[in-house]
């Protein structure tokens, strides 16, 4: 249990860490990932008024997706993220990873966004 504890630790950590540098504004809003071991969920947030503005998931029915943990669904959901942002008239974003490494579904997440044509 301790090393569990420790990992648990350091996963919070380095997310305060990037959280320091990052921040959303009105003009660049702040898409923060979260992975859970099944799903993988997205979401647009505006930092200054603390105020989710998109959000998409692995669990949204229209995506029609036999399962949420693995790299095609990310980047399914990726491309459903970047059309709704789209929609907001957003154009650049900042992104956040939440501690995760920028590999696997997180990567293929933020490949589907940015073939909708968001610059980040």
């Amino acid at each position: 249990m301790k090393n569990l504890e420790r990992k648990r630790n350091l996963s919070v950590k380095r997310k305060k860490s990037i959280r320091k540098k990052i921040s959303g504004t009105a003009e660049r809003p702040r898409l923060t990932v979260y992975r859970s071991l099944n799903h993988i969920y997205g979401q647009l947030i505006n930092d200054e008024e603390g105020k989710t503005l998109v959000a998409g998931s692995s669990k949204i029915a229209s995506l029609k997706l036999k399962g949420g943990g693995n790299k095609d669904a990310a980047e399914k959901v990726g491309k459903y993220i970047g059309e709704e942002i789209k929609k907001a008239g957003i154009e650049k974003i900042v992104f956040d990873r939440n501690g995760n490494a920028y590999h696997g579904r997180v990567k293929a997440l933020a490949e589907g966004i940015r073939s909708s044509g968001i610059n980040f």
